[in-house]
């Protein structure tokens, strides 16, 4: 799937499981003038993953691979603001897309406190509508 410049997307790719590879990361991001809006990187079993949120795909993708690190793979994303002072945001949200079916690939959070999920692609319009809707009810309520 295509992702326009500036259109939020995630970023994923391998990282070595050694010392300075995060610090390798976001110097290349660094040097491209590219901002990471959220994120994070897991190791298991000896893997690092690493998954981001960023508006310059192509952009990152370029410093990312010309660093050597990579391949980088992009996923569009969904967002939803979840009230942080209401327990059980998370279980309620992520029921709905349960419920409608939807796997869920990646979740984390942005700097702006927004939940970022990651979903396949052919689940990607229902997904948007939920968002939709949760924003809504949630503005609603004034949370």
């Amino acid at each position: 799937m295509t992702i326009a410049h500036g259109q939020e997307a995630d970023i994923s790719l391998a990282l070595p499981d050694r010392p300075g590879a995060l610090a390798d990361f976001g110097d290349a991001l660094g040097r491209a003038g590219i901002s990471v809006e959220g994120g994070g990187v897991w190791v298991h079993e000896g893997r690092g993953l690493a998954h981001f949120l960023v508006t310059d795909v192509p952009g990152a993708t370029a410093a990312l691979e010309a660093a050597g690190l990579g391949p980088v793979t992009a996923s569009p994303v969904v967002s939803v603001r979840l009230a942080q002072d209401v327990p059980g945001q998370l279980g309620a949200f992520t029921r709905r897309l349960g419920d409608a079916g939807i796997r869920i690939l990646v979740q984390y959070s942005d700097h702006d406190h927004r939940l970022i999920v990651v979903v396949p692609d052919e689940d990607g319009p229902a997904a948007r509508t939920i968002c939709e809707q949760w924003e809504q009810e949630r503005i609603a309520r004034g949370s």
